[in-house]
């Protein structure tokens, strides 16, 4: 009698924890793609699939199918020209950010041994030992395209609001100043939404009080846009997971 009353009392306290924190219970992440260069090459093949796609994030530079880009008249930087015009895949979250959470980032793993036999840590290792942080790196509702000096000037800085600080790239409004990085406004909205999905998917990232006050802020002060809804509809039949952030706002545009 005990014991069936104690399974009765956990079923009822496990469904109260399902009511009142929905994104505890329906967390569901990429767990499809293992592969970053696979998730990239499908992003470029069956998402960014018409011209009006494509678009970089932060500086709406246009590329096409074999990932020229084209930059916008003012553009300037005087930091790694080498990836100036390069097209790239940009983490909007950091993958430091949350690959840090895992032990083969910081203190390495037994098969991450290079061919001079000599040990080694960080993203690569991570990548190579761990099946949970390869699903976290290849989720494409966290990619997007970028110019290549953009996406290294970024680094792994988080977004804010910088005041007093001019572009950091010309006519785009890219702000990249003490370790911070402002984005433009049209890039604020998308943002904000990659950042809340990781947060409600990954356990293993998770958003500081400040950064999640500011998501929150750009995500209503930018709304979803019917390009990011046909974007994560396209991922959402490539990778098999809903984006809960955008699904219910994306359902009422239609």
């Amino acid at each position: 009698m005990y014991l069936k009353t104690s399974l009765s009392s956990l079923l009822r306290c496990l469904l109260l924890l399902t009511l009142c924190f929905p994104t505890l219970a329906l967390a569901d992440g990429n767990q499809t793609i293992e592969s970053f260069t696979s998730a990239k090459r499908l992003l470029l093949q069956q998402v960014y699939i018409e011209p009006s796609m494509r678009n970089t994030l932060y500086c709406q530079a246009s590329f096409d199918e074999k990932k020229n880009v084209s930059l916008n008249a003012g553009f300037s930087t005087s930091k790694y020209l080498n990836r100036l015009a390069r097209y790239e895949t940009e983490h909007v979250v950091p993958a430091e950010n949350f690959g840090r959470s895992f032990s083969e980032w910081r203190e390495g793993h037994p098969s991450c041994v290079n061919s001079k036999g000599k040990s080694y840590k960080g993203r690569r290792c991570a990548e190579k030992a761990n099946s949970e942080y390869r699903l976290m790196q290849a989720d494409m509702y966290n990619l997007y395209p970028a110019i290549g000096a953009v996406n290294a000037a970024r680094s792994n800085y988080n977004f804010t609001m910088l005041s007093d600080s001019a572009s950091s790239f010309g006519s785009c409004d890219m702000r990249i100043e003490s370790r911070k990085a402002q984005p433009p406004e049209l890039a604020r909205g998308p943002i904000a939404r990659s950042y809340l999905y990781m947060d409600a998917n990954y356990s293993r990232f998770t958003l500081s009080k400040s950064q999640r006050k500011l998501m929150h802020a750009w995500d209503k002060q930018y709304p979803v846009t019917q390009h990011e809804c046909l974007r994560a509809e396209r991922i959402e039949k490539i990778q098999q997971n809903r984006n809960a952030i955008l699904y219910e706002c994306c359902l009422a545009m239609k």
